[in-house]
C-alpha cells in the first residue's frame, strides 16, 4: 500500500536512478512555486501559471542552482551531479543543453529531499530562490 507522504530510507533514495529522482522534483518544485504564488497573490490563474512558468523553466532552475551550489551538502551535490550527468530521454525546449542538464541536477535533489523525508532543508533550500 501506498500513501501520499511514504518517505524512503536515504540508502534507498540514494541508490534512485537520477532521472527519477528529478521526475519527482520537478514536481514538487512545481507545487511549491504554485503554492507560493497563489498563497501571496490575488492574481487570476492564467496569470499565475504565467508566473510559476517563469519560475520553473529549465533556464530559471539552472540559475538558481548555480546560487544553490555552495550551500550543497556532500550528499546533495553527489545527487546533483548523477542526474546532471545522466543520459536523459528528453530533449531541452526551451533552454541550451547544459541549462537542461543543470535543473535535471537541481530537480534531481529536490526529489531526494522530498523522497527522504527531508522538509526542513528542502524549505532552507527553496527559501534562497527570492533570497529569503
Amino acid at each position: 500500500m501506498f500513501d501520499l507522504g511514504d518517505k524512503l530510507p536515504k540508502e534507498k533514495a540514494a541508490n534512485m536512478n537520477g532521472i527519477v529522482l528529478a521526475f519527482i522534483g520537478d514536481a514538487v518544485h512545481s507545487l511549491y512555486v504554485r503554492e507560493k504564488l497563489a498563497f501571496s497573490s490575488d492574481a487570476k490563474a492564467g496569470e499565475l501559471n504565467r508566473l510559476a512558468t517563469e519560475r520553473v523553466r529549465a533556464g530559471a532552475q539552472a540559475a538558481f542552482a548555480e546560487r544553490l551550489l555552495p550551500f550543497f551538502t556532500e550528499e546533495e551535490l553527489a545527487v546533483f551531479k548523477r542526474a546532471r550527468n545522466a543520459k536523459k530521454g528528453t530533449r531541452a525546449k526551451s533552454s541550451t543543453v547544459a541549462e537542461y542538464n543543470v535543473s535535471t541536477g537541481f530537480e534531481a535533489v529536490i526529489g531526494y529531499l522530498y523522497v527522504t523525508g527531508e522538509i526542513g532543508r528542502l524549505n532552507e533550500l527553496l527559501r534562497k530562490e527570492e533570497g529569503q
